[in-house]
């Protein structure tokens, strides 16, 4: 089953009215949301209060703005919220690395044309990588072309 699926079967009906609009902008986070999504990532499911504490130490967002976002989350298929509860409880809808492949994949097709060498050489020059990393790409190049 799909994260999509899984995600509708939880919900219900109410989730398929929303699908246009979560399929076009679930994968396409704004940099608040990415903030969000981190914390759920790292806590896992977690109330409105859980994600504001965490994030209050980090950024200047008050806890009417991380519910009105959670919300607007769920409205776009971001996040699910489990509302079996009194206080409801929010999970990110896909895994950190599935966003952040998608987040790749969208900026190598929009920015660098789908050229994965012009995307990976500007990320490059663009940030230094340690030399614990640069082992680690040469492991994965050598992996992804069969090895030497």
């Amino acid at each position: 089953m799909s994260p999509a699926s899984d995600a509708n079967a939880k919900v219900g009906k109410p989730a398929l009215l929303g699908a246009a609009l979560a399929k076009a902008t679930a994968l396409k986070p704004t940099d608040g949301e990415l903030a969000i999504l981190a914390v759920l990532w790292q806590l896992g499911p977690s109330t409105v209060r859980q994600v504001f504490d965490v994030l209050n130490g980090e950024r200047d967002m008050g806890y009417t703005t991380v519910l009105k976002m959670l919300q607007i989350m769920t409205e776009k298929g971001l996040v699910t919220r489990d509302e079996s509860e009194r206080t409801h409880v929010y999970t990110s809808r896909f895994s950190e690395s599935h966003t952040q492949s998608h987040l790749v994949a969208d900026l190598a097709d929009r920015a660098f044309g789908g050229s994965a060498l012009k995307l990976v050489m500007s990320a490059l020059a663009s940030k230094r990588a340690s030399r614990k990393e640069l082992a680690e790409i040469r492991r994965l190049l050598d992996e992804a072309g069969g090895g030497k």
